[in-house]
């Protein structure tokens, strides 16, 4: 009974992320969005009793995650996640972590969820439970003044974000080059997204590659340093990172998003931030 009428009173509440302190993590406020109280109840119960979720991210990622006052995380992952935290009735706190520690930290308990533009992939979903939200491709970039073509990048010097996606498509395309008899391309690889944007804008690189939504903010803050080139390819979604052993927990994350979806809430988030191109209209567990 007691827990029924925590419930009831959640229902009404108006749920916002709460704040956290020290180096090591930031918050940002979610949008208003009311809790729904059958969503609450398949929240795990060591999770609903704390009222809090620990959140780990990467915030290196614009415009999906990132801090710019160097302190609270920002962008459209952690708008949407605050959000989707807001549905089931919980706060909201995130801890910066490097991105291939993420995975391993859900899976030890450390932390409940990683959000940090995590690609849906069979060998994450052998390790955990992942949660799709959005759908993204591979863009290319370069400097206006020096074009170079995605198709025939043989011998040019490549910025990439280490451990994406991109940096294994640059790998194929480097030796699809060399079986031709033809230069291989040079991958240039970056802790930091805004590092190998600068990479190129400097003259350093020939040209760059990442997720299109992150790739478009990057041209669009570059202020005609860069342009797009090429066009989007291989898509693929991001996911939500969940303990393996939490399938309620999973599904319910889900159904808050079609939640935020049916309201607008989820639009609105994601024409803030100028992805909406990404916006897909079926989450779902592991797909």
């Amino acid at each position: 009974m007691r827990a029924l009428r925590w419930f009831a009173a959640l229902a009404s509440v108006v749920a916002m992320a709460g704040c956290t302190g020290g180096n090591k993590s930031g918050s940002a406020p979610a949008p208003s969005t009311t809790v729904d109280a059958a969503l609450a109840a398949q929240v795990p119960a060591p999770i609903r009793s704390a009222g809090v979720l620990i959140v780990a991210t990467d915030p290196i990622y614009e415009p999906s995650e990132f801090k710019p006052d160097g302190k609270n995380v920002a962008g459209f992952d952690v708008d949407l996640f605050n959000a989707v935290a807001g549905k089931l009735g919980l706060r909201t706190q995130w801890k910066t972590v490097g991105f291939d520690d993420i995975i391993s930290g859900v899976r030890a308990g450390t932390y409940q969820v990683g959000v940090s533009s995590f690609t849906v992939r069979k060998d994450r979903e052998g390790q955990v439970t992942m949660v799709s939200y959005f759908t993204a491709g591979t863009q290319w970039a370069s400097r206006p003044d020096a074009l170079v073509d995605p198709d025939s990048a043989c011998g040019k010097k490549v910025a990439v974000q280490s451990s994406t996606v991109q940096v294994t498509q640059l790998e194929a395309a480097s030796k699809a080059c060399t079986d031709g008899a033809k230069p291989a391309i040079q991958i240039d690889q970056f802790l930091a997204q805004a590092d190998a944007t600068a990479a190129v804008s400097s003259g350093k690189d020939d040209a760059m590659l990442a997720d299109s939504p992150v790739c478009g903010y990057a041209v669009k803050q570059a202020k005609g340093a860069l342009t797009l080139v090429g066009k989007i390819y291989q898509p693929t979604r991001y996911g939500y990172v969940l303990s393996k052993d939490q399938p309620d927990f999973g599904a319910a994350v889900a159904r808050a998003l079609r939640q935020l979806m049916a309201e607008g809430t989820y639009g609105e988030i994601l024409d803030r931030w100028g992805v909406s191109s990404g916006g897909i209209s079926d989450p779902a567990i592991n797909p």
